[in-house]
């Protein structure tokens, strides 16, 4: 009995990422709608660590190609409507969940998984402090619990690999490069952002819209960091998806799969966006005790 619900539990998350169940939601949608130009199969063994605000690597995206993730959530109000838009547009998503919250909010998580996304991993408890400055074993216990309360809520089996979803994304994007290799040997791939919304400052729906499409505009592609907890994120989401199709991007889904992952390299004189705004907000202890390197990782498998 426990096989037999584990198997239906697998085939409700894998379903929605078929091809022929992905060509008869994008023909109920109709050709008006965004929808999901390919898919990518991101492969943890190769010790990755994407997104070229933090780190010197990204996927390898065409001109106008998005790739569409959220934090934080999930939060009952704000991340159904994120939800509503994204399906009335075919679109997919990863949502880097806090565990507390998606213990609080299981239904959500399980709608999240049901429709075709990523429930991804953002700590237990998204620490004030940052996972940075707690010690390192304190750090890889509330990672730890929030892949278990994300996996739990999502209705996988404990007796499953975890975590199901081997994406993470650490609060305040404030890693260390021991919690990092420490993810990394568990073939769990570490993201950080292209490009991000800012909404977790205050503003419009509109100011938010206008922001990340000039954005967007401006680097030609991405991966793109929202918050679904965001109200102004929430409201402008079904605006921002029919922009993305009129001005011609295309959405690019991520998913746990075989490699070689695509990847692109920063051009010469890279230097990580987020660090310096780490070191103005916890100063010089909140520093990264190494820089990143520029390679691609080793398969640990």
């Amino acid at each position: 009995m426990q096989l037999l619900s584990s198997l239906l539990r697998l085939t409700a998350v894998l379903l929605p990422l078929l091809p022929g169940a992905r060509a008869a939601a994008a023909a109920q949608c109709g050709p008006q709608a965004l929808g999901v130009s390919r898919t990518i199969e991101i492969d943890g063994g190769e010790r990755l660590a994407l997104g070229l605000q933090t780190y010197p690597r990204t996927l390898a995206l065409a001109d106008r190609e998005v790739v569409l993730t959220f934090d934080d959530g999930p939060a009952h109000g704000a991340t159904e409507r994120v939800l509503d838009a994204l399906k009335a547009e075919c679109a997919r998503a990863t949502f880097f969940l806090v565990g507390s919250h998606a213990a609080e909010a299981p239904a959500l998580v399980r709608r999240i998984v049901a429709e075709g996304h990523n429930a991804g991993h953002h700590s237990y408890s998204h620490p004030a402090r940052t996972l940075r400055l707690m010690s390192e074993a304190s750090a890889q216990a509330d990672i730890e619990k929030g892949f278990d309360a994300v996996d739990a809520a999502a209705g996988f089996s404990p007796e499953e690999p975890k975590p199901h979803f081997p994406f993470f994304r650490f609060p305040g994007f404030a890693d260390t490069p021991e919690l990092v290799r420490w993810l990394e040997d568990r073939d769990v791939t570490v993201f950080g952002a292209d490009l991000w919304a800012s909404d977790w400052q205050e503003m419009t729906p509109r100011a938010e819209l206008e922001l990340v499409m000039s954005r967007l505009e401006a680097a030609g592609k991405g991966i793109v960091l929202f918050h679904d907890p965001r109200p102004s994120t929430a409201a402008m989401m079904p605006e921002f998806l029919h922009a993305l199709k009129t001005r011609g991007f295309r959405l690019v889904h991520i998913v746990p799969g075989d490699g070689p992952t695509p990847i692109v390299h920063a051009k010469p004189g890279w230097t990580s966006a987020t660090e310096a705004i780490i070191a103005k907000t916890l100063g010089p202890k909140g520093l990264r005790s190494e820089p990143q390197e520029e390679g691609r990782g080793v398969k640990s498998r």
